[in-house]
């Protein structure tokens, strides 16, 4: 398995974002394995995980054999792809790289060497296509027009949320976002949207009438108030929802809503028991993940995601909880307008800042001003040693730093 991570991670930064001509030649030289199944297309700036593992529960609730690629992985590689819930294994892993190495000898006659995720893509795809899997749930890698996932011809695309992020790459506008959001919308076939923007809503709505997409948008055509979810497709009243924080209301309502559309296509049953079940029973590993009674993980790595986490910070202040905040990031995202909203936000909360083992993270002389942990290691131990049932720690920024805590928390101590 170290000798195919190696080979994929000498692809990191290749042929980024140049087009999908490279990667269309590589599925139809695979024999097209991305039509052997039906797809959900999830995209959005945040919220695409949790919305992705609401419908993973409902799906697999159902007696779904259900297939999910998701990005980035918090323990392992082998995270990214899975089927009901179970990371593909290092054998089959290993096999179908070999697989894909082989295809490329062909493709480098007419095209460029395959990038890092476009490499994963394929492995998944022909995972899923041998494995017999009953649906895909598939995330965008960034944006949609043009991401590498976007050689699918989903039935059902999904927005979680629009805000800027990746502006290098999808336009520095919500409109702009948008439109990039929307290039995963299919002719003829049906697009869920959350509460976007109203520039935002107005770019889906366009797309959706020049393609003849059937949308459905949050607060329109579906809603989820104080637990209850309405649609035209069902009701579910007083529903509990396993992942903390009241966006993730909007998400389970997303992840429902698509699941009605998709089960009424193939005209079956919905048990309302195993919807309850499904929705309370949702987990996703570092988002708002409380992994001790009084340490939460969220991997809020943008300014978007941030103003969700400080919601919920707000939320527990309000209840007589002292909360404190450790952050780490990496110095190629705009970590000091993260910090700079956190302080503004949350003033009265305390607020550290550390490094982590990653290449690009962090490091004294990048953070003046701010109260800097040189061990975050050494500081949860002791905040664990000293907190009493009123503090909560909350550590966020960089996926890649909430990965490296999550596995340092877990060799410790099993998560509760």
């Amino acid at each position: 398995m170290f000798e195919v991570e190696e080979w994929l991670h000498s692809r990191i930064g290749l042929n980024f974002r140049s087009g999908l001509d490279r990667m269309q030649q590589a599925v139809d030289l695979l024999g097209n394995p991305e039509q052997s199944y039906p797809i959900i297309h999830v995209t959005g700036t945040n919220g695409k995980g949790s919305t992705i593992a609401f419908m993973r529960e409902l799906f697999m609730g159902h007696g779904k054999k259900v297939a999910t690629f998701t990005s980035p992985h918090i323990v392992s590689i082998n995270d990214r792809i899975c089927i009901n819930g179970q990371p593909i294994a290092d054998a089959d892993f290993i096999r179908l790289a070999n697989q894909v190495k082989e295809m490329e000898k062909t493709l480098l006659q007419t095209h460029d060497q395959l990038s890092f995720f476009e490499l994963l893509t394929l492995i998944a795809f022909l995972y899923f296509r041998e494995q017999a899997v009953d649906l895909v749930l598939l995330e965008v890698g960034i944006g949609g027009l043009l991401d590498t996932t976007n050689v699918v011809t989903g039935e059902i695309a999904v927005i979680t949320s629009i805000g800027l992020d990746h502006q290098e790459t999808l336009g520095d506008s919500i409109a702009a976002i948008a439109e990039q959001k929307a290039g995963i919308f299919k002719a003829g076939k049906k697009a869920v949207i959350a509460k976007l923007p109203p520039e935002a809503r107005l770019v889906c709505q366009k797309k959706a009438g020049f393609l003849a997409v059937d949308l459905y948008q949050a607060g329109k055509d579906f809603s989820m108030l104080n637990g209850g979810f309405s649609s035209s497709l069902g009701n579910f009243p007083q529903l509990k929802i396993g992942l903390e924080g009241a966006y993730q209301q909007e998400n389970a309502a997303l992840a429902l809503q698509a699941f009605l559309l998709f089960m009424r296509e193939g005209k079956e049953v919905v048990d309302e028991q195993v919807v309850r079940q499904a929705l309370k029973q949702t987990h996703w590993a570092g988002r708002l993940e409380r992994i001790r009674p009084q340490i939460y993980l969220d991997g809020a790595h943008n300014l978007p995601a941030l103003t969700r986490l400080v919601e919920f910070v707000k939320e527990k202040e309000q209840e007589g909880y002292r909360p404190q905040i450790l952050f780490g990031a990496l110095k190629r995202k705009d970590y000091q307008g993260m910090l700079g909203y956190l302080t503004e936000n949350l003033p009265q909360v305390e607020l550290k800042v550390t490094g982590f083992d990653y290449q690009g993270a962090l490091e004294e002389t990048d953070v003046i001003g701010y109260d800097v942990i040189p061990s975050y290691r050494e500081f949860i131990s002791s905040f664990e040693a000293r907190a009493d049932a009123q503090d909560l720690l909350f550590i966020t920024g960089s996926l890649y730093f909430i990965s490296e805590v999550r596995s340092h928390l877990q060799e410790h101590e099993q998560i509760n």
